[in-house]
């Protein structure tokens, strides 16, 4: 029997590649740029001690600033897009090593920007900002004194900044203990088959049909943090002391507004966002009650929530296949839209499809301000999920599209926070589509169970997270342990209040708080649940909708960093200060949940 091996990069067909030569057409154009930009480091330092001359002054070093990043950006780009085509080519990564020691270099002749804008005196800043020349920069400039109240003296800020490497030791320290050092064995798989339990097989073996492989790999798979739990606990405290440090030295209120500080985003939504999931539990415990009664079992168990329901179901689709059904799916978007993602993903070569050896894995895209928005997909034709996969990244590099053509580079590039909004949006217009053009209720049931786990494991499981993270913050902040008993009591908690009293919480679930990577870098995943709850919003808005509020979506895609998130999403049509954009996605959950109910 032969094996599937995947191509060597030079075997690839070149229509199958990106095209990069909206960036450069070739290595000696990048290495020429390499080497002005390079040459153009020193020149910072003729703008030290200066920023508050004068407008005049103020204004070359803020000009200079943008016009190296805008270079740098593009270099930066390149050098990153070209390793990921295959990582084993030793040339692409030193382009990329190159990159970064320049990018470094210029970081620490640039470090005095910030400290000399806050260090001017108040007062003459804003005669400054009155000034008409300094139009492009205000909105910049007043990003950068917001932070006044919590910059430090200058002897402060270098003790702090002295600080970072031993401040990353936690997380480094749970990366090589859950990366490199734990090992979980092996287990037999539903065909007999002997398979390396890993983090990335745990997944795949999740959905096995047999539910003896799937409770065998969950019991194994946890026995490995059981053993490491007092490890694993002092690295997660260690992480959550870190951040109520940083956040009392620098005078925030509490670690959590620290974090949502930079975004000019208020506690209100991080709250509110918790308190909507917490009113429509009973909707998320329903649809575990009908998993359970579809699959025919007298309990459910986590290992229980990750297989499809229905099984036997293939959707294939070519790559021109999957263009199409996107492009159909997005046309609610205008004409605009779909032509300019229609030429990207065919004859403009944005993005590079399929697997080759030594490729990077995933999915993403990669906009700049100068080159086309690029997508890296892995697409396998029988996979359904690459055809969502590919919508969402399009949804980023249309956002990346829009923006660098309606902006100018110092406010084109959208934050995290709106980030994600674009993305799932075209998701929900593709799950839309392939639901109302289903062959039959058995298909439709397929594709409404795929959208509602999506919404579960976005907006549900991320706001447990987001409400675990502020839980565990609290507890440090007023001055309580943070144990092995702590966390599990806490996580515990929360498992039982959002899979419901007739889920079986087994004790090992409990362990999963000790090895969520994202708890390492606290109050960043409740933006992917913000981000979901817009985009359905958005969705309903637009389908339901008319001319203006394709252009009220529109300008928000146009919008890049312009406003601050909140006044790009209200601009759209969507306010997340309100619970209702959380209660709208949960509300169309419970539809499709008793949808499905009465389809199987």
């Amino acid at each position: 029997m032969s094996t599937a091996t995947l191509p060597d990069r030079q075997a690839v067909a070149i229509e199958d590649t990106w095209d990069l030569t909206s960036l450069y057409a070739d290595a000696a154009l990048w290495e020429a740029d390499f080497q002005k930009l390079n040459g153009r480091i020193p020149e910072f330092e003729r703008f030290r001690g200066r920023l508050g001359e004068s407008v005049e002054c103020l204004l070359e070093a803020l000009d200079f600033d943008s016009e190296f990043d805008r270079v740098a950006e593009r270099l930066g780009t390149y050098a990153f897009l070209k390793t990921t085509e295959d990582q084993g080519n030793s040339d692409f990564q030193a382009i990329k090593s190159r990159f970064q020691n320049l990018a470094m270099r210029a970081g620490q002749a640039a470090s005095f920007i910030r400290p000399e804008l806050l260090a001017i005196d108040p007062a003459r800043m804003t005669e400054f900002l009155a000034d008409p020349r300094l139009a492009l920069y205000r909105l910049q400039l007043e990003r950068v004194l917001r932070f006044r109240p919590h910059t430090l003296s200058d002897r402060e800020e270098r003790l702090l900044a002295m600080q970072g490497e031993m401040a990353a030791g936690v997380g480094n320290a749970f990366r090589q203990l859950n990366d490199a050092d734990l090992r979980f064995g092996e287990v037999e798989d539903h065909q007999g088959r002997r398979v390396e339990l890993s983090h990335a097989t745990f997944g795949q073996l999740l959905i096995s049909p047999s539910r003896e492989v799937r409770s065998r790999s969950f019991t194994q798979y946890y026995e490995q943090f059981r053993n490491h739990e007092n490890t694993l606990a002092a690295t997660l405290a260690g992480s959550v002391h870190r951040d109520v440090y940083y956040a009392k030295a620098r005078e925030y209120p509490s670690s959590l507004e620290a974090s949502l500080f930079p975004d000019n985003m208020p506690v209100a939504v991080y709250d509110n966002l918790i308190a909507a999931v917490h009113q429509s539990l009973p909707a998320v415990h329903h649809y575990l009650d009908v998993r359970r009664r579809k699959m025919g079992l007298d309990d459910l168990h986590h290992y229980d929530t990750y297989v499809p329901i229905l099984s036997g179901i293939e959707k294939r689709h070519t790559w021109d296949q999957a263009v199409d059904v996107i492009l159909e799916s997005l046309r609610p978007l205008g004409a605009e839209y779909t032509g300019v993602l229609a030429e990207g993903l065919r004859g403009g070569r944005w993005s590079d499809r399929y697997p080759n050896r030594g490729k990077q894995s995933g999915a993403f895209s990669c906009g700049s301000f100068d080159g086309d928005p690029y997508i890296l997909m892995n697409f396998k034709e029988e996979v359904l999920n690459d055809v969502f996969t590919l919508a969402h990244e399009a949804g980023h590099s249309m956002h990346s599209w829009y923006s660098a053509r309606s902006q100018p580079f110092q406010y084109y590039n959208y934050t995290i926070f709106v980030a994600e909004v674009a993305s799932t949006f075209n998701e929900q217009l593709l799950a839309e589509h392939l639901m109302k053009h289903a062959a039959d209720d058995r298909e439709r049931a397929f594709l409404i169970n795929n959208e509602l786990d999506s919404i579960r494991a976005t907006l549900v499981r991320q706001t447990m997270f987001a409400e675990f993270e502020k839980r565990t913050h609290e507890m440090a902040e007023a001055g309580e342990p943070l144990t092995v008993q702590s966390f599990r009591r806490v996580y515990r908690e929360l498992l039982d209040a959002y899979f419901g009293p007739e889920f079986v919480v087994d004790d090992e679930l409990e362990l999963e708080c000790f090895r969520i990577p994202h708890f390492y870098r606290a109050f960043y995943v409740y933006k992917y649940a913000t981000g979901l709850s817009a985009a359905v919003a958005l969705a309903r808005r637009v389908l339901e909708g008319g001319e203006q509020e394709l252009r009220d979506y529109l300008g928000f895609l146009s919008g890049g960093c312009s406003q601050d998130p909140l006044d790009l999403l209200r601009g759209a049509g969507v306010d997340m200060t309100s619970p209702e954009p959380v209660r709208t996605t949960l509300a169309r959950f419970d539809e499709l949940t008793c949808e499905l109910d009465r389809l199987i």
